[in-house]
Protein backbone atom coordinates (compact mmCIF):
# COMPACT_ATOMS: atom_id res chain seq x y z
CA UNK A 1 0.00 0.00 0.00
CA UNK A 2 1.42 3.54 -0.86
CA UNK A 3 1.90 6.54 2.11
CA UNK A 4 4.77 6.97 4.59
CA UNK A 5 7.20 4.44 5.97
CA UNK A 6 5.15 2.83 8.88
CA UNK A 7 7.24 2.56 12.49
CA UNK A 8 5.91 -0.62 13.10
CA UNK A 9 5.33 -2.46 16.57
CA UNK A 10 7.07 -5.55 18.00
CA UNK A 11 5.72 -7.13 21.27
CA UNK A 12 7.14 -10.73 21.68
CA UNK A 13 7.87 -10.93 18.47
CA UNK A 14 4.38 -10.41 17.09
CA UNK A 15 5.22 -7.07 14.36
CA UNK A 16 2.20 -4.59 14.20
CA UNK A 17 1.98 -2.86 10.64
CA UNK A 18 3.76 -5.45 8.87
CA UNK A 19 2.53 -8.04 6.53
CA UNK A 20 -0.92 -9.76 7.73
CA UNK A 21 -3.62 -7.86 10.19
CA UNK A 22 -2.65 -9.82 13.31
CA UNK A 23 -5.58 -10.84 15.17
CA UNK A 24 -6.76 -9.88 18.59
CA UNK A 25 -9.19 -11.71 20.46
CA UNK A 26 -10.27 -10.44 24.27
CA UNK A 27 -10.22 -11.75 28.03
CA UNK A 28 -13.41 -11.24 29.41
CA UNK A 29 -13.96 -12.91 32.69
CA UNK A 30 -15.08 -11.90 35.59
CA UNK A 31 -12.68 -13.75 37.66
CA UNK A 32 -9.46 -15.38 37.53
CA UNK A 33 -11.14 -18.41 37.58
CA UNK A 34 -13.10 -17.74 34.58
CA UNK A 35 -9.71 -15.90 33.06
CA UNK A 36 -7.51 -19.06 33.15
CA UNK A 37 -10.33 -20.79 30.46
CA UNK A 38 -10.96 -18.03 28.70
CA UNK A 39 -6.79 -18.31 28.31
CA UNK A 40 -6.74 -22.01 27.74
CA UNK A 41 -9.25 -21.58 24.89
CA UNK A 42 -6.81 -18.88 23.29
CA UNK A 43 -4.35 -20.85 23.51
CA UNK A 44 -6.12 -23.82 21.54
CA UNK A 45 -6.23 -21.07 18.43
CA UNK A 46 -3.09 -18.65 19.09
CA UNK A 47 -4.31 -14.99 18.09
CA UNK A 48 -1.46 -13.10 17.32
CA UNK A 49 -2.45 -10.71 20.64
CA UNK A 50 -4.63 -11.13 23.65
CA UNK A 51 -6.94 -8.57 24.97
CA UNK A 52 -7.57 -8.47 28.81
CA UNK A 53 -10.64 -6.40 28.99
CA UNK A 54 -10.48 -5.67 32.58
CA UNK A 55 -13.68 -3.54 32.70
CA UNK A 56 -15.29 -7.07 32.84
CA UNK A 57 -13.14 -7.98 35.68
CA UNK A 58 -15.10 -7.81 39.46
CA UNK A 59 -11.95 -6.65 41.15
CA UNK A 60 -11.27 -3.57 38.64
CA UNK A 61 -11.38 -1.43 41.79
CA UNK A 62 -7.88 -3.22 43.27
CA UNK A 63 -5.14 -2.30 41.71
CA UNK A 64 -3.13 -5.28 43.11
CA UNK A 65 -5.32 -7.75 42.46
CA UNK A 66 -5.38 -6.13 38.66
CA UNK A 67 -1.83 -6.06 38.47
CA UNK A 68 -1.21 -9.79 40.37
CA UNK A 69 -3.38 -11.00 37.89
CA UNK A 70 -1.92 -9.45 34.81
CA UNK A 71 1.16 -11.02 35.87
CA UNK A 72 -0.69 -14.62 35.89
CA UNK A 73 -2.15 -13.74 32.31
CA UNK A 74 1.14 -13.36 31.04
CA UNK A 75 2.33 -16.44 32.40
CA UNK A 76 -0.45 -18.53 31.23
CA UNK A 77 -0.31 -16.74 27.52
CA UNK A 78 3.32 -18.75 27.03
CA UNK A 79 4.68 -15.63 24.86
CA UNK A 80 1.92 -14.52 23.12
CA UNK A 81 1.65 -10.56 24.16
CA UNK A 82 -0.84 -8.79 26.28
CA UNK A 83 -2.66 -5.52 25.71
CA UNK A 84 -4.73 -4.06 28.55
CA UNK A 85 -8.11 -2.33 28.07
CA UNK A 86 -10.36 -0.68 30.87
CA UNK A 87 -12.86 0.30 28.42
CA UNK A 88 -15.54 2.81 30.29
CA UNK A 89 -19.53 3.03 29.80
CA UNK A 90 -18.78 6.07 27.74
CA UNK A 91 -17.16 3.84 25.07
CA UNK A 92 -18.94 0.83 24.87
CA UNK A 93 -17.48 -0.97 28.21
CA UNK A 94 -18.03 -1.50 31.75
CA UNK A 95 -16.11 0.28 33.64
CA UNK A 96 -17.69 3.27 35.62
CA UNK A 97 -14.73 5.02 36.72
CA UNK A 98 -13.07 8.97 37.06
CA UNK A 99 -10.42 10.41 34.90
CA UNK A 100 -7.98 10.35 37.83
CA UNK A 101 -8.67 6.63 38.78
CA UNK A 102 -9.09 5.54 34.93
CA UNK A 103 -5.29 7.15 34.81
CA UNK A 104 -3.90 5.76 37.82
CA UNK A 105 -4.99 2.18 37.18
CA UNK A 106 -3.67 2.06 33.50
CA UNK A 107 -0.21 3.98 34.86
CA UNK A 108 0.02 1.06 37.55
CA UNK A 109 -0.45 -1.67 35.21
CA UNK A 110 2.00 -0.25 32.99
CA UNK A 111 4.97 0.51 35.66
CA UNK A 112 4.01 -3.15 36.55
CA UNK A 113 5.97 -4.75 33.80
CA UNK A 114 3.30 -7.62 33.28
CA UNK A 115 1.79 -6.60 30.18
CA UNK A 116 3.10 -5.70 26.75
CA UNK A 117 0.38 -2.92 25.16
CA UNK A 118 -2.15 -0.72 27.33
CA UNK A 119 -5.04 0.93 25.55
CA UNK A 120 -5.70 4.55 26.44
CA UNK A 121 -8.97 5.98 25.43
CA UNK A 122 -7.85 9.42 24.33
CA UNK A 123 -10.40 11.80 24.62
CA UNK A 124 -10.21 11.20 29.00
CA UNK A 125 -8.60 14.22 30.28
CA UNK A 126 -5.79 15.73 28.30
CA UNK A 127 -3.09 15.78 31.39
CA UNK A 128 -4.31 11.81 32.60
CA UNK A 129 -3.97 10.75 28.82
CA UNK A 130 -0.31 12.48 28.67
CA UNK A 131 0.57 10.88 32.26
CA UNK A 132 -0.04 7.21 31.05
CA UNK A 133 1.49 7.74 27.42
CA UNK A 134 4.70 8.83 29.66
CA UNK A 135 4.42 6.34 32.44
CA UNK A 136 4.18 3.80 29.64
CA UNK A 137 6.77 4.87 27.77
CA UNK A 138 9.52 4.87 30.22
CA UNK A 139 8.49 1.46 31.29
CA UNK A 140 9.01 -0.05 27.33
CA UNK A 141 5.10 -0.38 26.87
CA UNK A 142 3.36 0.67 23.85
CA UNK A 143 0.05 2.52 23.66
CA UNK A 144 -2.79 2.25 21.71
CA UNK A 145 -4.33 5.33 21.36
CA UNK A 146 -8.53 4.53 20.49
CA UNK A 147 -11.76 5.83 21.00
CA UNK A 148 -15.25 4.26 20.06
CA UNK A 149 -18.37 5.57 18.69
CA UNK A 150 -21.04 3.69 19.55
CA UNK A 151 -23.73 6.29 17.98
CA UNK A 152 -22.58 6.61 14.50
CA UNK A 153 -19.91 7.11 11.57
CA UNK A 154 -18.60 10.36 11.50
CA UNK A 155 -17.46 12.30 7.88
CA UNK A 156 -14.12 10.93 6.55
CA UNK A 157 -12.28 14.24 7.38
CA UNK A 158 -13.45 13.72 11.11
CA UNK A 159 -12.26 10.32 11.62
CA UNK A 160 -8.71 11.55 10.06
CA UNK A 161 -8.78 14.38 12.38
CA UNK A 162 -9.17 11.83 15.37
CA UNK A 163 -6.70 9.62 14.22
CA UNK A 164 -3.84 12.41 13.87
CA UNK A 165 -4.80 13.46 17.15
CA UNK A 166 -4.05 10.40 18.41
CA UNK A 167 -0.49 10.36 16.53
CA UNK A 168 -0.19 13.92 18.27
CA UNK A 169 -0.45 12.31 22.07
CA UNK A 170 1.98 9.88 20.97
CA UNK A 171 0.21 6.99 20.58
CA UNK A 172 2.09 4.08 19.40
CA UNK A 173 -0.61 2.78 17.13
CA UNK A 174 -4.20 4.33 16.42
CA UNK A 175 -7.39 3.04 16.99
CA UNK A 176 -11.19 3.88 15.72
CA UNK A 177 -14.50 2.01 15.56
CA UNK A 178 -17.19 3.45 14.36
CA UNK A 179 -21.27 2.14 14.36
CA UNK A 180 -22.35 2.47 10.65
CA UNK A 181 -26.15 2.76 9.95
CA UNK A 182 -25.75 2.15 6.34
CA UNK A 183 -23.30 0.85 3.40
CA UNK A 184 -22.04 4.15 3.03
CA UNK A 185 -21.36 4.30 6.52
CA UNK A 186 -19.12 2.00 6.09
CA UNK A 187 -17.44 3.38 2.58
CA UNK A 188 -16.96 6.19 5.03
CA UNK A 189 -14.20 4.13 7.61
CA UNK A 190 -13.17 2.36 4.79
CA UNK A 191 -11.72 5.67 2.90
CA UNK A 192 -10.62 7.59 5.95
CA UNK A 193 -8.36 4.64 6.65
CA UNK A 194 -7.03 5.00 3.48
CA UNK A 195 -6.62 8.82 3.59
CA UNK A 196 -5.09 8.44 7.06
CA UNK A 197 -2.48 5.27 5.62
CA UNK A 198 -1.69 7.20 2.39
CA UNK A 199 -1.24 10.91 3.39
CA UNK A 200 -0.69 10.98 7.22
CA UNK A 201 0.14 8.22 8.69
CA UNK A 202 3.45 7.55 10.40
CA UNK A 203 2.39 4.52 13.04
CA UNK A 204 0.13 1.73 12.60
CA UNK A 205 -3.67 2.11 12.39
CA UNK A 206 -6.44 -0.05 13.40
CA UNK A 207 -10.13 0.63 12.52
CA UNK A 208 -13.68 -0.76 11.85
CA UNK A 209 -17.29 -0.19 11.61
CA UNK A 210 -19.02 -2.06 13.99
CA UNK A 211 -21.68 -4.47 14.25
CA UNK A 212 -23.05 -7.18 11.41
CA UNK A 213 -22.88 -4.21 8.27
CA UNK A 214 -19.15 -3.46 9.25
CA UNK A 215 -18.13 -6.50 9.30
CA UNK A 216 -16.55 -6.36 5.69
CA UNK A 217 -13.68 -4.00 7.67
CA UNK A 218 -12.67 -6.09 9.84
CA UNK A 219 -12.17 -8.76 6.80
CA UNK A 220 -10.46 -6.08 4.35
CA UNK A 221 -8.94 -3.64 6.73
CA UNK A 222 -5.68 -4.64 5.60
CA UNK A 223 -6.61 -3.26 1.18
CA UNK A 224 -7.75 0.31 3.04
CA UNK A 225 -4.59 0.19 5.93
CA UNK A 226 -5.90 -1.69 8.66
CA UNK A 227 -2.81 -3.69 10.92
CA UNK A 228 -5.33 -5.41 12.72
CA UNK A 229 -8.38 -6.87 13.81
CA UNK A 230 -10.39 -8.05 16.37
CA UNK A 231 -12.24 -11.30 16.33
CA UNK A 232 -13.54 -14.11 19.54
CA UNK A 233 -13.39 -17.25 21.21
CA UNK A 234 -15.96 -17.93 22.58
CA UNK A 235 -17.27 -14.46 23.96
CA UNK A 236 -17.39 -11.31 21.84
CA UNK A 237 -16.03 -8.31 23.22
CA UNK A 238 -18.03 -5.83 20.69
CA UNK A 239 -20.36 -5.79 18.03
CA UNK A 240 -19.58 -7.52 14.85
CA UNK A 241 -16.81 -9.79 16.10
CA UNK A 242 -16.33 -12.99 14.42
CA UNK A 243 -14.74 -16.60 15.56
CA UNK A 244 -10.75 -16.14 15.72
CA UNK A 245 -10.72 -19.47 13.01
CA UNK A 246 -12.81 -18.29 10.59
CA UNK A 247 -11.51 -14.29 10.68
CA UNK A 248 -7.92 -16.03 10.31
CA UNK A 249 -8.83 -18.18 7.33
CA UNK A 250 -10.41 -15.41 5.36
CA UNK A 251 -7.43 -13.22 6.33
CA UNK A 252 -5.27 -15.79 4.88
CA UNK A 253 -7.22 -15.81 1.52
CA UNK A 254 -6.62 -11.91 1.17
CA UNK A 255 -3.05 -12.44 2.23
CA UNK A 256 -2.41 -14.46 -0.85
CA UNK A 257 -4.67 -12.18 -3.31
CA UNK A 258 -2.46 -9.01 -2.38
Amino acid sequence: MAGKAIKTVTVRGVTIGEGTPKVVAPLTGASPEQLRSQVDALLDVRPDVAEWRVDHFAPLTDTAAVTATARELTDRLKGMPLLFTCRTRGEGGRADVDDEAYGELNAAVARSGHVDLVDVEYRRRSDVVARIVETAHEHGVPVVASHHDFFGTPDRDEIVARLREMQEVGADICKIAVMPHSAADVLTLLDATRVMREEYADRPLITMAMGGLGLVSRLAGRVFGSAATFGMVGTASAPGQIDVAELRSVLEVLDRAV
